[in-house]
């Protein structure tokens, strides 16, 4: 088979503004970035207010490996599949960050017959949002420094700042710096760090917010520590907020793109699922439910982590309900889960993830059944879906769709989408379509009144299977401070591991018997959510000993070459 990035420049490519035209956005709503991809303007909510809403679907997957387990591919692939048995669809997805595209993981475009395109610019670029949003967090990093440097009038406590510059890179030598040496006109020395561009604040803001207004608003409410009496002080009262807005007023419009078969795509934001809420802008969701019949989206990593913060973060800010869910499993990923097994990027993988093995299948199905069992909380109706490897045999898949109904799932399918585009998606679409006809009953895991701690203990011990919780001291002293500030209120967007429904990735399958530990609480004021970290969490990733980018390069021709 062909490379991905064969596939993509092979691909022919429809004029965005026919894509668009398709699916109704005219003309004047759009604002074009060369003749295959553009952005949307937000107006086009006001000429579609009046319009009923479509059916919403989110993917989501087990425990993925390192290598990822095709949750983007499943999702493309969906899309590619409702239009070919003639559904109005739109698919939903983030912009992928240049660190894993450099990385480990390589591009987010999808893969194989299912993908967005054009490829290298979904995957180098796109439009700028991201640099966009790491040159609003940098200003205010740059605005804190000088405030102190010029006298320090807000009483800014420099040991409580917990602002960090960002850059779009897997870089670990900018986790832990220090600012300001030289002499006394190049500021006030202090220890400081560097987080991934995706895990800026401001890159959450963009993924939450409704409108420029509200992107405004949250902008402002960004605390970026405390003055001396404990206080919080935010970019509003350093006079950044209205600065940082105007270098996110483009940003803040959805991309739109195509997939292979033309169908039109949204991409717009890139929060990471680890660490922010992993998930697609709500602007462009909004904007694809008043166009399309069905909206596929999809929420980063396991459904322990993107697809929870979808249901408790962003349907809770946009008052937005899913119709359905999928969750995407693969064969290789399961037996990886019953713990016999290593899975390290740049090596070979175990001959037994790609022969026929079941026993190593029915230890590790506690995954899925888990993940489910994790969805059906939120009474919405479950897909369990396997993506299909060339290695896989039918036994296996037998297996796996016949424990996922046993678990609770509503339907269990297998897709070929990667080697057979739309065509190879079609049990997957009309499973989807008929979940989203079910009755549902959607609820969030907790409300808003909930103290700190219990909607922690909610998360821990009813998605991750976690015995309790125990606080470290820094975490204990935090959810003193953010009761008394009133962040109470605010939902949990937990920091943790992907690689496990635990806070440790050596933990596979289910794990049971273990206690969660928190030891610390941040606070996301402006996008509206605390993040608690879970173990050791990094918000700025490393590169591997073989970086994806080894292979990118262009060709004499000046194409690229090498992305995947």
């Amino acid at each position: 088979m062909k490379s991905d990035l064969q596939i993509a420049q092979e691909a022919p490519l429809r004029p965005i503004t026919d894509v668009a035209a398709e699916i109704g956005i005219a003309p004047e709503h759009l604002e074009l970035y060369g003749p295959y991809k553009a952005k949307v303007s937000l107006e086009v909510l006001d000429a579609l207010k009046d319009r009923p809403q479509g059916r919403y679907v989110d993917v989501t997957a087990i425990n993925p490996t390192p290598l990822g387990e095709g949750k983007t591919v499943t999702t493309v692939g969906l899309g590619q599949a409702l239009k070919h048995i003639g559904k109005n669809v739109i698919t939903c997805i983030r912009q992928p960050s240049l660190g894993p595209v450099f990385g480990i993981k390589g591009g987010a475009a999808g893969g194989g017959y299912s993908q967005v395109i054009p490829m290298e610019d979904f995957n180098l670029h796109l439009t700028g949002d991201v640099h966009a949003v790491t040159m609003a967090n940098n200003l205010l990093a740059a605005y804190i420094d000088n405030h102190i440097y010029q006298g320090n009038d807000l009483d800014i406590d420099p040991h409580s700042i917990t602002w960090r510059r960002v850059v779009d890179l897997n870089d670990r030598a900018l986790r832990n710096v220090i600012v300001g040496l030289g002499s006394k006109l190049d500021g006030v020395p202090r220890e400081s760090g560097f987080d991934i561009s995706v895990a800026s604040e401001v890159m959450a803001i963009l993924a939450l917010a409704k409108d420029l207004k509200d992107l405004r608003a949250r902008l402002g409410r960004i605390v970026i520590g405390t003055n001396t009496k404990g206080e919080p002080v935010t970019a509003e009262q350093l006079k950044c907020a209205g600065a940082m807005a105007v270098l996110m007023k483009d940003a803040i419009k959805p991309n739109l793109m195509q997939n292979l078969e033309g169908g039109a795509v949204f991409v717009h934001a890139g929060p990471f699922a680890n660490i922010a809420q992993g998930n697609n802008s709500v602007i462009a969701d909004e904007i694809a439910l008043k166009i399309a019949d069905y909206v596929v989206t999809e929420s980063g990593f396991g459904a322990d982590m993107g697809a929870e913060k979808f249901m408790n973060i962003k349907c809770r800010a946009s008052g937005l309900k899913p119709d359905a869910v999928v969750i995407v499993a693969t064969v290789r990923a399961l037996k990886a889960a019953s713990g016999k097994f290593e899975v390290t990027p740049g090596k070979p993988l175990d001959e037994r993830l790609q022969t026929e093995d079941l026993v190593s299948l029915a230890e590790g199905i506690v995954n899925l059944e888990k993940h489910i069992e994790n969805m059906k909380r939120f009474g919405v109706p479950v897909i369990a879906c396997v993506n299909a490897f060339p290695t896989d045999t039918e036994a296996e898949h037998t297996f796996i769709r016949e424990k996922a109904m046993q678990a609770g799932a509503d339907f269990a399918v297998t897709q070929r989408v990667h080697p057979e585009g739309g065509a190879g998606g079609v049990e997957l679409a009309e499973a989807v379509v008929a979940a989203c006809e079910m009755p549902k009953d959607f609820k969030l895991l907790y409300p808003d009144s909930a103290s700190i701690k219990e909607k922690i203990e909610a998360i821990a011990t009813q998605i991750y299977g976690a015995d309790g919780v125990d606080y470290l001291p820094a975490a204990e002293a935090k959810i003193k401070l953010y009761t008394d500030l009133g962040y109470d209120h605010l939902p949990m967007c937990m920091a943790k591991t992907h690689l496990s429904l635990s806070h440790d990735p050596t933990l596979k399958g289910r794990p049971t018997g273990w206690r969660l530990p928190i030891r610390d609480i941040r606070a996301s004021v402006g996008a509206g959510f605390l993040y608690p970290l879970c173990g050791d969490m990094r918000t700025m990733p490393g590169l591997p000993k073989t970086p994806a980018g080894d292979s990118i390069d262009l060709d004499e021709h000046g194409n690229v070459v090498g992305l995947f």
